[in-house]
């Protein structure tokens, strides 16, 4: 039976790139910010890229918190779209952006010493073994990262990874799975973890 696979239309995020990783699994993906579509799918992607205020003044001027809030079918964010699930990001420096609080925890600006930020390229995580997203994805498997803020090593990281400091490389937390890093512009592993995704 084929699934209905929904990318949420947030304004903020380069959606080509996942559905067309999307499609090469043979899956049908639809991209809308309405209501009734996203809460009919049986899998919803948050994609974001860019900052959190312009993300979440998007994501409220389209009235999509309310929508997001209820949905109940796994729901996986992807890159600033897994921070926007958080409770907030430290992202201005007048204080702190009100994220979607669709799973306990917040986001900081990497602490990375004298590495360079953004973190960005090919990085290694290490999963937790008992993780759905991770199955059959090995210990020290490369993703493809470009941030400056992460979500710390707390009790919903399913996977973790170190630039400067430990940070959550994936995240669950009832219907709500984040990643930080580009599953999409991560080769194999990415596209096995994307097929892990739909497969729940």
């Amino acid at each position: 039976m084929s699934q209905r696979i929904v990318i949420v239309n947030t304004g903020c995020a380069n959606i080509s790139s996942v559905k067309f990783a999307l499609e090469r699994l043979g899956v049908q993906v639809e991209v809308s910010a309405e209501d009734k579509v996203i809460k009919a799918a049986d899998k919803v992607f948050l994609p974001g890229v860019g900052t959190a205020t312009a993300a979440m003044t998007s994501i409220h001027g389209k009235r999509l918190a309310p929508t997001l809030h209820n949905l109940t079918q796994p729901v996986l964010g992807v890159c600033l779209g897994m921070q926007l699930m958080m409770e907030s990001s430290d992202e201005t420096r007048t204080g702190t952006v009100e994220c979607l609080n669709l799973m306990p925890g917040k986001v900081k600006r990497l602490m990375a010493g004298e590495l360079r930020l953004p973190h960005m390229g090919w990085n290694t995580v290490s999963p937790s073994p008992d993780s759905p997203l991770f199955m059959g994805i090995p210990e020290g498997t490369y993703f493809y990262f470009v941030h400056s803020f992460a979500v710390p090593v707390y009790e919903h990281t399913v996977a973790s990874c170190e630039y400067g400091q430990p940070f959550s490389a994936a995240i669950g937390h009832n219907n709500f799975f984040g990643v930080q890093f580009h599953p999409e512009r991560s080769g194999e592993a990415g596209a096995e973890l994307l097929n892990n995704f739909v497969n729940l």
